[in-house]
């Protein structure tokens, strides 16, 4: 991998990862962009205890262009875009309508491909190992921030999530506190390692798992699995077998089967209702330890976190969503119209022959 960090017309930055080390990156942004303006705070609740994002500012962001007006499409010619070159293997880039800024963190574009009609599903092994390159490069960057207490890729896909821009492209959010399903996770953790004396509740629900009838596949580096108590119709859990904190705990073993197992996940989320149907609406959450101190979570370290990547779909059935109703939006209870179980058996039927 080659990295190679430039600066956009007002000021952002972007990096370009390439797959090879002989790429020359000196595109120069020909935008007249003044610097870009925010106005994000974070205000905490007094009653929840959580922290809420204000920005007002993104009420302007680019919403739903023709795709020859993508802004993450390569420029060309006369038609300027995120990205000065011509072409490009990943690039990641400052979001110009962050969410979080300066104090309160910072928000950046994953972009996982050049071509704007493929999807994460449709990358060679070689290019997603790249995407899971840049993810752990980002985390390690952005962790030094003094800002930043919690590193959040994570990918959105399709209109019924609120993607706003058609371009195979994820996210990365870089939190200025711990966030709230992280902090039940450490409690959790907490509570467990206390009642057990020292066991780890990871490695307790990992094995749980790995003995029962929800596995959706295995390898020899990774599992995934639809969790006892999932919250979403279709909803699995992609562990690395060895837990680490973080992407940057990954050895090379874990890296080089990720590609191969996480595209096969993919492509059976795109196959379990159907090949009539448009493409499975989904999003992919990587949760990693926080960076910031845990002594408000007793006896639990860094090390006691398992990275992990959530993948679900608000596709309940063939043409139907599901919907943060009364008692999910309400009171944060979900309700699940299709049994774990039964779902892990679909993600099975639909693997590639």
């Amino acid at each position: 991998m080659k990295k190679t960090s430039t600066r956009l017309a007002d000021g952002r930055e972007l990096v370009y990862y390439d797959l090879r080390d002989d790429t020359v990156r000196d595109a120069v942004d020909r935008r007249p962009l003044e610097r870009t303006v925010t106005t994000s705070e974070v205000r905490r609740d007094p009653l929840l205890g959580d922290s809420v994002a204000i920005a007002s500012h993104r009420q302007g962001r680019t919403y739903h262009p023709p795709a020859d007006q993508c802004p993450l499409c390569p420029s060309d010619g006369e038609r300027l875009s995120e990205i000065p070159d011509s072409a490009y293997d990943v690039v990641v880039f400052e979001n110009r309508f962050p969410s979080l800024a300066g104090d309160s963190g910072r928000c950046e574009v994953v972009c996982f491909t050049s071509d704007h009609d493929a999807s994460f599903a449709d990358l060679s092994e070689e290019q997603a190992r790249l995407v899971l390159d840049a993810w752990t490069d980002r985390t390690s960057e952005l962790s030094h921030l003094a800002s930043v207490e919690q590193v959040f890729c994570f990918e959105n896909r399709g209109a019924e999530i609120g993607v706003t821009l058609g371009h195979p492209h994820g996210q990365i959010y870089a939190y200025p506190f711990t966030t709230p399903r992280t902090a039940l996770m450490l409690r959790s953790l907490a509570a467990h390692k206390d009642a057990t004396g020292g066991e780890n509740l990871f490695d307790a629900v990992l094995d749980d798992e790995l003995a029962g009838e929800r596995v959706v596949l295995e390898s020899e580096e990774w599992v995934a699995f639809v969790p006892y108590a999932a919250h979403w119709p279709y909803e699995v859990h992609l562990y690395p077998k060895r837990r680490v904190p973080d992407l940057l705990g990954l050895d090379e073993a874990a890296r080089t089967e990720f590609p191969k197992v996480y595209l096969e996940l993919l492509r059976r989320f795109d196959r379990i209702f159907g090949e009539t149907e448009p493409p499975t609406p989904y999003i992919a959450a990587w949760h990693q330890a926080p960076f910031g101190q845990l002594e408000e979570f007793e006896g639990v370290t860094r090390d006691d976190f398992a990275l992990h990547l959530e993948l679900f779909t608000i596709r309940r059935t063939s043409g139907k969503l599901k919907f943060l109703a009364g008692s999910e939006s309400g009171m944060n209870v979900f309700i699940n119209d299709v049994p774990p179980e039964r779902a892990a058996e679909r993600l099975r039927e639909v693997a590639s022959s």
